[in-house]
């Protein structure tokens, strides 16, 4: 088995996407309805809560946005943090190194998810 990616359900498409693509600094190709960005690594699509409902009546019923954390490894937590400033994202843990040898800090996304980008300083 291989994990290859993860779907973003949505009320609102093209802000999630603006959101993802400023601050992974990806393209994304897809419309108000679906998109894929293009990431290394797992896939990231973003698919709206109408669109899921319409391939499977009541599919999104009781789920909830904000429920997760999507997790971004990156070269230097530091300098990430200081660029992400600049889009005005809501920091929920501000860098912190950790005991186990990672760095890491956490935001929110638009629907209130937890994005967390970390490096592993033993590497």
């Amino acid at each position: 088995m291989k994990f290859v990616g993860i779907c973003l359900v949505t009320n609102n498409v093209p802000e999630m996407v603006d959101f993802y693509t400023k601050v992974l600094g990806v393209k994304a190709e897809g419309d108000d309805v679906h998109t894929v960005l293009d990431t290394d690594g797992a896939g990231i699509a973003i698919f709206s809560t109408e669109g899921m409902e319409s391939m499977a009546p009541r599919s999104v019923q009781g789920a909830g946005c904000g429920n997760f954390t999507t997790m971004f490894e990156v070269e230097d937590v530091d300098a990430e943090y200081e660029r992400l400033k600049a889009l005005d994202v809501e920091f929920v843990m501000l860098p912190t190194t950790h005991p186990w040898g990672a760095r890491s800090f956490w935001f929110r996304d638009p629907d209130g998810n937890i994005v967390d980008f970390f490096a592993n300083l033993a590497d």
